[in-house]
């Protein structure tokens, strides 16, 4: 048995994936892009494109302490710097389309 075969490496979860996930959704919904295009290939390099700009931030889905270090990620202005970098992926790759 590997290593990775005797621990459960599904546990971790990269909180930022999540944040991005969804405010990658929230601002494609938006008018001001609705001439983006929105093909899977577009989107997922809008995600991964976003994701290479943020730290990320793993936490174990078993544990209370990941829990209130996902309430922490949305402390302050950070949630507006999400949005930032979402907003500038999603006009990198509408200017840049990989298809």
């Amino acid at each position: 048995m590997t290593f990775k075969d005797e621990y459960d490496f599904d546990l971790l979860e990269n909180q930022i994936e999540n944040i991005v996930i969804k405010e990658l959704e929230k601002q494609l919904a938006l008018s001001e892009n609705k001439n983006v295009c929105k093909c899977r290939d577009c989107v997922i390099d809008m995600a991964a494109l976003a994701l290479n700009h943020l730290k990320p931030a793993y936490r174990s889905s078993l544990s209370m302490k990941g829990y209130l270090y996902k309430q922490n990620l949305h402390a302050g202005n950070r949630d507006q710097a999400y949005a930032k970098v979402v907003k500038n992926t999603i006009q990198k790759i509408a200017e840049n389309p990989s298809h």
